[in-house]
């Protein structure tokens, strides 16, 4: 059964009520894992030979270098996360890979070159990411926000057309991120992680082949946290999906593999175990403070110090 669609054109969503908390956003229903199985379907075949490729990948500012020589290969089934100090340069990968930052090396995804596209291309070959601060209309509903994603690979004219439905997969989106009963309220008074959900929605109904997700568990409960997890995991047996991450926790029960990243560069690589046992990964997260990221300057070799509590993230 569908409903009648609050689009853009109808103006705004309704606003919150006197009194109404905005800080704390408003009761959900958590998500619901056995409608994101029907949103997400069991025929695998099309996502069969997609998989990020990168690299020797090199992101420089000025004259500091914030990536350097950076190689990862990630396939569907694999639900990698990248991990680092501040400043490692996970964030400015990512950044990279979308078109956000001049880069050069190489990305691939799907076959498809990626680097000196503009960021819609990289979008309609089927590259989506969120933000450590959720990116969503916050003036618009739930369900419009959606039905702007869903949009996305329309023409003009349908998009200024009045639809008289909702598209099944926005119906069953909003299942899956567990905001169902709340369609028509502004996206502005969600709670934070309410509102990396609905982002995840949001990539869902473009038909993303590619996730990048920053921090999407920021601000959320312990049971949050694990229904996002298990999302990602049925999300990851198809799709290829990558998590910056800095909640070790979440990291320990859900990621395939970890990458971890040092003054832009790899650091480390394999299962969580692995890179924990690591030498290198244990001098990083504890050894003696004392490398700063000035070693990143063009010709100057980095040291493996633990890094400063004061770093920026790249």
């Amino acid at each position: 059964m569908t409903t009648q669609p609050t689009g853009p054109a109808s103006g705004t969503a309704p606003a919150p009520e006197a009194g109404a908390v905005l800080e704390t956003g408003v009761a959900g229903d958590g998500l619901d894992l056995e409608a994101a199985q029907s949103v997400l379907g069991v025929d695998d075949s099309r996502f069969r030979h997609d998989y990020l490729e990168v690299r020797g990948l090199r992101v420089e500012f000025d004259g500091f270098v914030a990536v350097q020589g950076v190689d990862l290969t990630v396939t569907a089934g694999d639900l990698r996360f990248l991990i680092g100090p501040n400043g490692a340069g996970k964030t400015t990968i990512v950044d990279a890979i979308t078109g956000l930052a001049a880069a050069s090396g190489s990305v691939q995804f799907g076959g498809v070159d990626l680097l000196g596209k503009k960021t819609h291309r990289i979008a309609r070959a089927g590259v989506g990411r969120t933000f450590q601060t959720a990116s969503v209309f916050e003036e618009l509903s739930v369900l419009q926000n959606l039905d702007i994603a869903a949009g996305a690979g329309r023409g003009p004219l349908a998009l200024l057309r009045r639809r008289t439905s909702t598209p099944e997969a926005v119906e069953q989106a909003l299942e899956t991120v567990g905001l169902a009963h709340l369609r028509d309220v502004q996206a502005g008074i969600l709670a934070h992680g309410q509102k990396q959900w609905l982002e995840i929605g949001m990539l869902l109904v473009q038909d993303a082949r590619l996730l990048l997700l920053d921090e999407p568990v920021a601000g959320m409960s312990q049971a949050e946290r694990e229904q996002t997890g298990e999302l990602l995991q049925r999300i990851g047996a198809q799709r290829t999906v990558v998590v910056v991450e800095h909640d070790m926790e979440f990291l320990r029960a859900f990621a395939s593999s970890v990458t971890v990243l040092h003054l832009g560069q790899v650091l480390a690589e394999g299962t969580y175990a692995e890179v924990q046992a690591d030498p290198r990964v244990q001098e990083v997260y504890l050894g003696s403070a004392g490398a700063t990221r000035g070693a990143r300057r063009r010709g100057a070799a980095p040291t493996s110090a633990a890094p400063t509590t004061d770093e920026k993230e790249a």
